[in-house]
């Protein structure tokens, strides 16, 4: 049977996470490379970059990293998603059918 507290204790657990996150932006970029629909590359970067910062917050936490370090990945991912929001919310904008 899998140790999963040693896979968890180890930080592995985040490791998978980033390569998943990976995988994701690799089959939604190549997607779109190959049919010109879906999440053209920025949209891409926005959309999984606060996911990688968190899952790199995760690693150091459950590796006893400095708090620093966490705090500085914590930090960027949000300033990741407050920048996937912002073009969101601009993109949203400028299509004038803004329904609340």
């Amino acid at each position: 049977m899998p140790d999963f507290a040693a896979f968890f204790a180890s930080g592995q657990v985040a490791d998978l996470m980033v390569a998943m996150l990976l995988v994701e932006a690799l089959a939604l970029l190549g997607f779109w490379r190959l049919t010109g629909r879906g999440l053209p590359p920025r949209s891409v970067l926005a959309l999984v970059l606060p996911g990688v910062f968190f899952a790199l917050a995760l690693r150091a936490a459950l590796t006893g990293a400095w708090w620093g370090f966490v705090s500085l990945a914590m930090t960027a991912a949000f300033f990741a998603h407050a920048w996937d929001l912002w073009r969101r919310w601009r993109d949203r904008s400028s299509q004038h059918d803004c329904q609340f």
